[in-house]
């Protein structure tokens, strides 16, 4: 007998029209569509074309006039400023009705974008439903982010107004956002109309001409209502690093948008309304976006958006802290930071001094969750660790182990299997043309594809460049979204992700996954996490370099650690894999959201120049890292 998670996935691939109008009768719509799915002209796709929707209602009112206006939607949890608040469903519908208000004064209408540039505090979440309300089109930049990416941003947006605050808070340090946003605003040619400043009583701000204070103008808006916008109509932009050093900016539409993320509450992470969902992650981010704001409220769970680093110190414990304090069922967060807790409580301490028996599941996604990882935190915490894999562009999960649809047995080392909705392949280029393209058999490594057309919330293009969608994404095969990433499917249907298809290397002709050989590493039991990335050879074009960060306290040498790693690649690869280059590390230099920057080590690596990627607040890591390689004596072709 086929499992619920078959039938599901059978029903989405044979029938997707009449698999996502019913998914569609959870939300609630101003006017039904006039197609389920438009492909009139692809391959811009368009689900629920002719509906109108409000992204707002779905998230907030209508939660309050079914009665559970007191139930929390927002904890607001705060160690940086020692502070906790929880806003009910009846809070955040008051806020951001207000807030909105304030929009529609300062001449803000449906279609006109919104720049959010804030930390992560409760204002954030209130500015974009706010948006959403009215039918404003957000984008939200990362709190802090350089004046310099901050105006690319403004000059493609072409904000109206502007929403920030006095400052945000990183441990002890107050990031100042007024000159930042200042200098951001000089360096654009496009001059937003008003900005609207929040003061944090950590530090104040001058107002300039234009600026607005956010609660004097809070207290003398009126309340506004929800306006109906086209489900085809964009809720936001989210900006992605482009390879061009132009941002692309992600569109998400309000229909489809809705529809797949509750769909997803329910079916991939098994929540129920009423439940406790944390997303630690960033609002700036796709899964700040998704899971913080999003998916939790429309699904009537409550969220937690906390402000502050919950690894490391001073904050060691502040993830089973903030679980038990709150009551937390689902908890989400990058592999990196579950590599930063074991590398520092290796045995668990920490976690038993809390109760933890509201956690029913943890889910890891925007890394690689190394099995070494994965099977610690389903010791320590006797929970189901759930990896899962999507992006940015696809806005919610493509491959997982779907909890609601009934969870599947575990592969270490696989995000399970592909979610109902989506159709991944794996491909290569046949005959060298681009665009043929043939289908890879089990076990063989590829690129991983999506078929078009995309399920309801991916984006549909990317703001005001049709051409950019096209050629980032769909030009390399016919018929299919390219996902960038390389991996395998195996004989049993488990997706394997193993690198960027820009971190396959080539090794005399042998096409070889630094993430198989990461994975490798990480089994060493002294190594917390690692890196590798290929280096220029002369005689083989590429070798791999192994890069290790330790456990704390391993108390072994670098002399003692690197033949060992050495040859264990070599035990697992065999010496095709040309694995002889390795280094122990201090850390690695990573992004915000907990990502290691690979390709800027491998500039570096290589002698090639490169710029500070404004995604990294420690750039004294990066000067680390070139003086390893250096010692190392690197060849350079």
């Amino acid at each position: 007998m086929s499992t619920l998670y078959e039938r599901t996935l059978r029903r989405a691939g044979t029938d997707p029209e009449g698999f996502w109008a019913e998914a569609a009768e959870q939300i609630s719509w101003v006017k039904r569509w006039d197609s389920v799915l438009d492909d009139s002209n692809p391959p811009f796709h368009r689900w629920f074309a002719g509906a109108q929707v409000n992204t707002c209602y779905n998230a907030v009112d209508r939660h309050v006039e079914a009665g559970r206006g007191q139930q929390p939607a927002l904890i607001y949890d705060s160690p940086v400023t020692g502070t906790t608040a929880t806003l009910t469903y009846a809070d955040l519908q008051d806020q951001t009705a207000r807030l909105a208000g304030v929009l529609r004064n300062l001449g803000v209408r449906k279609g006109d974008r919104v720049l959010i540039y804030m930390p992560m505090i409760p204002e954030a979440a209130v500015a974009m439903l706010a948006c959403a309300r009215i039918g404003a089109v957000h984008s939200v930049v990362f709190g802090g982010f350089a004046a310099r990416e901050l105006a690319t941003r403004i000059d493609d947006a072409l904000p109206r107004v502007v929403l920030t605050a006095s400052c945000g808070i990183e441990i002890a340090r107050i990031i100042d956002y007024k000159p930042l946003l200042d200098d951001a605003i000089a360096r654009s040619a496009h001059k937003p109309a008003a900005t609207v400043l929040l003061q944090r009583p950590q530090h104040s701000a001058t107002l300039g001409p234009g600026d607005h204070d956010w609660h004097e103008a809070m207290a003398a808006a009126q309340p506004a209502d929800c306006v109906p916008v086209q489900a085809t109509d964009p809720l936001y932009i989210l900006y992605t690093s482009g390879t061009t050093g132009i941002p692309k900016g992600v569109v998400r539409d309000n229909g489809g948008h809705l529809v797949a993320l509750d769909w997803s509450m329910k079916n991939v992470y098994g929540t129920a309304p009423g439940e406790v969902y944390w997303a630690a992650s960033d609002i700036g981010w796709v899964v700040g976006h998704s899971y913080i704001v999003y998916a939790p409220l429309i699904h009537g769970c409550t969220t937690v958006l906390y402000e502050g680093k919950p690894v490391g110190t001073p904050n060691a414990g502040a993830f089973w802290r903030v679980i038990s304090d709150h009551g937390v069922s689902a908890l989400f967060t990058a592999p990196t930071a579950f590599r930063a807790i074991k590398r520092e409580d290796p045995h668990g301490d920490l976690i038993r001094q809390f109760d933890l028996s509201s956690l029913r599941t943890l889910f890891l996604a925007g890394e690689r969750a190394d099995p070494d990882t994965v099977r610690w935190a389903e010791e320590k915490l006797g929970v189901p660790v759930i990896d899962h894999w999507w992006q940015t562009e696809t806005g919610w999960p493509i491959v997982a182990n779907c909890v609601g649809l009934g969870a599947l047995p575990v592969k270490h080392g696989s995000p399970t299997k592909v979610v109902p909705g989506y159709d991944v392949r794996i491909l290569e280029h046949e005959g060298g043309s681009a665009g043929g393209s043939r289908e890879l058999p089990a076990g063989e490594t590829g690129a991983i594809a999506l078929r078009l057309p995309l399920p309801p919330g991916c984006l549909p293009t990317l703001w005001k460049n049709d051409g950019g969608y096209i050629d980032s994404y769909l030009s390399e095969f016919d018929g299919y979204y390219q996902t960038g990433d390389a991996g395998f499917v195996d004989e049993d249907g488990y997706l394997y992700i193993m690198s960027r298809t820009d971190d396959l290397i080539n090794v005399a002709g042998h096409r070889l996954s630094t993430g198989g050989m990461e994975e490798i590493l990480a089994s060493h039991p002294d190594v917390a996490e690692c890196a590798v990335i290929g280096i220029a050879d002369s005689l083989k074009g590429q070798v791999p370099l192994g890069l290790v960060v330790l456990y704390a306290g391993s108390g072994r040498t670098e002399a003692e650690i690197v033949p060992e790693l050495v040859q264990t690649v070599r035990d697992q690869l065999g010496p095709v894999a040309s694995f002889k280059i390795a280094a122990v590390v201090d850390r690695l230099p990573k992004t915000r959201s907990g990502k290691v920057l690979r390709g800027t080590m491998r500039r570096i690596a290589d002698g090639e120049p490169y710029t500070v990627p404004a995604t990294i607040d420690d750039h004294a890591i990066l000067d680390e890292i070139e003086k390893t390689l250096a010692e190392l004596g690197l060849p350079r072709l």
